[in-house]
């Protein structure tokens, strides 16, 4: 079974940083693209960034200059560098993955459960 698993989330002052975490578990024969999405009370989940397996990044223009996005094929991980905070980030961030198990030739989607970020004073 494979599992996606965020942490760094919590409460950050505006302007400030947090560094989100995602860790894949299972039996993972390879990971192709990853990405940050998050979904604030009341609206859609939106992507924040995503990153090919190759490393080419993208980012929406709301984050961009302020957000990175990074990944360990090694550890299996995927990161989000959150600097520059506005309240406006709050929302609760999912890891995104495409995945290949070991048991199959296909790639499936799979989600984690989510990180709150808060930006308050």
């Amino acid at each position: 079974q494979v599992q996606l698993v965020e942490s760094g989330g919590g409460l950050v002052q505006p302007g400030g940083s947090l560094r989100l975490s995602c860790a894949a578990s299972g039996s993972i024969f390879s990971i192709n693209a990853m990405g940050w999405y998050r979904q604030a009370p009341g609206k859609q989940r939106e992507l924040v960034a995503g990153i090919t397996r190759g490393g080419s990044t993208n980012y929406a223009d709301s984050v961009k200059g302020r957000l990175t996005i990074s990944r360990d094929d090694a550890k299996k991980m995927a990161h989000l560098q959150m600097n520059s905070l506005k309240p406006e980030d709050t929302a609760v961030y999912y890891c995104n993955a495409d995945i290949r198990r070991s048991t199959s030739y296909v790639f499936y989607n799979y989600w984690g459960q989510g990180t709150q970020v808060t930006v308050s004073s």
